[in-house]
Formats: C-alpha cells, structure tokens, sequence
C-alpha cells in the first residue's frame, strides 16, 4: 500500500551531519571526563535527544556535566554547519518523486528546530521542508517514544497506520514501530547496527534510489 504521508528523520536521512555532530560531542564529553569517540558516540547515543544522552552521562559519571553543557555542544554545532552541510546523496531526488506523485512529506526529527533550520538550510533542503518540520522539543518525550511522530502525523492530518518513516537509528525505528507506522532504515553509515534495526522491525535499505521503490510498495 502506497503510504499516505512520508516523515523523514532529520540528521543522517536528509543531510550528512552524524559524523560531524557526534565528533563534536564526543569532544565535549572527554573534555568532561567522560572518554569517548565520535563513532563510539554515535553508536551509543545516535537518534536520542541531546537532554536524553545529558541523562545518560550523567547516571554513568554519578555526577552533573556542566550547567552550561548543552549551550556550548549546541553553539558549536551550529558554528561548525556554518561551513557546509551536505545533503544525503539522492534524496532530494526522492522527494521530487514523492511530489510528482502526490504524496506529503515531512520531518520528525530529535533536534530542536534551530538546528533543522541551519543543517538543512546549509544543504538547501529547506526551502521544500520549513513548513513541514516537527520536533521532540514540542513533546513530552522523545525517541525511542512515538511522540514526534504522532505529532506529525496528527498535524498533518494522517492516520499513524497510513505513515511510513524514513529513520537511520535504533530509537527512531523504535519510535515509529511504537506510533504504529512502518519504518524503512537507512544503513549506508557502518556505524548503524543491522542486526538490531531489523529485529525492531525496519525495512533496511542502503541507497536513496532503492527507497522509491519500497516506498510505492510498502504494504
């Protein structure tokens, strides 16, 4: 059945920045005396809300990071798009298609929107997205709750069970799957855990030309 609304995730679907981002926490956290990579923090935190992971740490370390730590990681985030984001290989083209056939589309994302609107504005997505951008920030919980999802699905005016997600992390598919809406997974980064991701109950795929096609068959 062919779905009646797309909601794309934001960070690693429509704009390469998870690289760049968890580089960046990763940097901040070590600096606090919580030792980690970018990959490493990719892995363990990718699709979580910044507060989440803050949380997360912070039971890890048995103490509070600095009050400021959130201001500072996103501050740089922000300065550090300012030289270039790039869009995800292809899906611009998909969304082409997703307007050649009629079908809505739309962003459920963790971030706040002040980050949706520097990333994909840098990768001059959001022109076709501004008005079709939801947040966790609007929601009580975010990923792996179905909040953001069933947020936008509401404020669009579709049933969760007529949605399908396009989602690259574990919390994303489980907060799809939790909404009641399928979820395709985009696997080209090697960070992302297959296994898992599949056992959640994602369609994984590893090209933007390849979703089309599950897209319009999805049933």
């Amino acid at each position: 059945m062919t779905p009646k609304l797309v909601i794309f995730d934001c960070d690693g679907v429509l704009v390469d920045t998870e690289r760049m981002t968890n580089r960046t926490m990763a940097e901040l956290l070590t600096d606090c005396g919580y030792p980690i990579t970018g990959p490493e923090c990719q892995k363990r935190f990718m699709g979580r809300t910044l507060e989440a992971v803050q949380e997360i740490v912070e039971q890890e370390l048995g103490r509070k990071l600095p009050s400021d730590w959130l201001q500072q990681l996103r501050a740089r985030d922000i300065e550090s798009f300012k030289a270039g984001v790039a869009p995800i290989p292809g899906v611009a083209g998909v969304m082409d298609l997703l307007d050649e056939r009629g079908i809505p589309y739309c962003v459920g994302s963790s971030g706040k929107y002040e980050k949706m609107h520097s990333t994909l504005g840098s990768a001059g997505l959001l022109p076709r997205l501004k008005d079709r951008l939801f947040s966790s920030q609007d929601c009580e919980k975010g990923k792996p709750a179905p909040d953001v999802f069933l947020l936008a699905a509401r404020s669009m005016g579709h049933r969760p069970e007529d949605c399908v997600v396009i989602e690259d992390s574990l919390p994303g598919v489980l907060a799809a799957r939790a909404a009641g809406m399928r979820v395709f997974a985009y696997v080209d980064d090697p960070v992302c855990d297959r296994d898992a991701l599949k056992a959640a109950g994602a369609v994984l795929f590893e090209r933007m030309d390849q979703l089309p096609g599950l897209l319009l068959d999805a049933s």
